[in-house]
């Protein structure tokens, strides 16, 4: 069982505050679980009958541990931005997944290779001279957090030294060369090579921040339509530069909410996954203008359509940011004993949702009501702070709604009730500078109406 937290780290978390220090409790707990998930793999293949893995897989699957200890032995925070990089825990789980099964199966053995990607691509961070041979499926071999090949299917030979990295396809004779850097990026002029974008770091001492949209596994298994987000998207040079320039301008925007977000940031954010427009978007659809999300098996990684403004991102980053948070505390420390029952009423959703649901979406919009009434507060232009105080008056209403459930549950641990404690302070201290009345009026309203919708959908279920 884990240790309890102290409650200065449960008070502050609640507030939607931490610095460092505390997040970084957070962090090392989920990479110690990496870690373990990434034993438990090996271990379950070498439980495995032949027939779910066979001997050849799995003396591959030894021979890529040994090239990762190889590695590791040189350079281990190099292998360990590897192997902790978000997208290795969703391919993780989907392998255990597989090896837990009773029959043979393509997707398991493609699954399986990636290993071999893996260790090459840690191999090639940490400056460990190698040649090896990789499989290629569905037109793509990857390297993560380095970039991929697009190829045809099968057997790909590749060889790194002195920084370079040559990759020979099965059947072609030219073979592509890829210039490594040790800061991350990958560059080769040849076409069929498609690296991953490397943001800088938000703050001086932080990792940079990829923008991966190569990763075979960034939303495998995410349930993206169900949650009205659309599907993952390789970007081209255009949008490449609408990311690059909305990033530009996050750090002091960031800092308008509290030196604290930039904190959460440069320590939580270790991916950004770009996805396209949200589904019913454009200029004949009537959905959202911008969609994203997080997946608990993917600590770090925020998914997210193109921003419209650098604001936008930072806004977006709050929001997902603390969704990290809490998913991380959660798996740390028991918050409730609630069940997964959807019956709740979020005025964010048009669904009931269970209570672990609520929690998570009170906590992240009382971290935007925070992060909006500051942008507000300092706002120069009247444009910007209408529509600060519009958001932060949305978000704040929205919370109140649901607050009366969270804070009246009986399922509570005793680290919950300090944890939502902290919530309900922070929403009553967002009364010492309240928006204007027009603001105020029109958010109770937009709540007011949800309710009806949502009781005339969902009939006479707990709200």
């Amino acid at each position: 069982m884990s240790p309890p937290l102290p409650d200065h780290i449960l008070r502050r978390l609640g507030r939607t505050e931490g610095d460092a220090d505390t997040l970084h409790v957070l962090v090392r707990d989920q990479d110690t679980r990496r870690l373990l998930l990434l034993r438990a793999l090996l271990d379950a293949a070498e439980a495995a009958p032949a027939t779910v893995c066979p001997h050849r897989a799995l003396d591959r699957l030894r021979q890529d541990w040994a090239l990762l200890e190889s590695a590791e032995r040189t350079d281990r925070a190099a292998v360990r931005t590897v192997l902790l990089h978000p997208l290795v825990g969703p391919w993780a789980q989907r392998c255990l997944r597989g090896l837990s099964g009773s029959g043979p199966s393509t997707e398991l053995r493609a699954d399986l290779d990636h290993l071999s990607a893996l260790a090459a691509a840690a191999a090639i961070r940490a400056g460990v001279a190698f040649t090896t041979r990789l499989t290629a499926h569905d037109g793509f071999l990857p390297l993560p957090t380095l970039g991929a090949l697009r190829t045809v299917p099968g057997p790909v030979d590749i060889a790194f030294s002195d920084g370079e990295l040559t990759v020979r396809p099965g059947g072609v004779r030219a073979p592509l060369v890829v210039r490594t850097q040790r800061d991350g990026t990958a560059d080769s002029a040849d076409p069929r090579w498609l690296p991953v974008l490397v943001l800088p770091a938000v703050l001086p001492g932080a990792g940079p921040v990829p923008l991966d949209d190569v990763d075979p596994y960034r939303t495998d298994g995410g349930g993206l339509v169900r949650h009205g987000l659309s599907a993952a998207t390789h970007i081209d040079d255009h949008e490449r530069k609408a990311w690059i320039e909305s990033w530009s301008g996050l750090a002091p925007l960031l800092r308008i909410g509290g030196e604290h977000r930039l904190t959460e940031a440069a320590v939580l954010l270790r991916c950004l996954v770009p996805l396209g427009p949200p589904p019913g978007s454009g200029p004949t659809g009537g959905g959202a203008a911008h969609c994203s999300g997080t997946r608990r098996e993917a600590f770090g990684a925020v998914l997210s359509s193109k921003p419209s403004t650098p604001a936008y991102l930072a806004s977006t980053l709050v929001h997902e940011l603390h969704h990290t948070k809490l998913a991380a505390l959660g798996a740390l420390v028991p918050l409730h004993h609630e069940d997964a029952t959807s019956r709740h009423f979020a005025p964010w959703r048009p669904d009931p949702r269970p209570f672990d649901g609520l929690l998570q979406g009170a906590y992240s919009h009382i971290a935007l009501a925070d992060y909006w009434q500051r942008f507000a507060l300092g706002a120069r232009r009247v444009t910007h702070r209408d529509l600060a105080w519009s958001e932060h008056a949305r978000c704040r209403e929205q919370v109140g709604a649901v607050l009366p459930v969270l804070a009246g549950s009986v399922a509570l641990t005793r680290e919950g009730r300090v944890f939502v404690d902290e919530m309900i302070t922070l929403y009553h201290r967002l009364d010492d500078c309240p928006p204007p009345t027009g603001h105020l009026a029109r958010a109770q309203a937009y709540v007011s109406t949800a309710k009806v919708i949502w009781q005339q959908r969902n009939g006479s279920r707990r709200q």
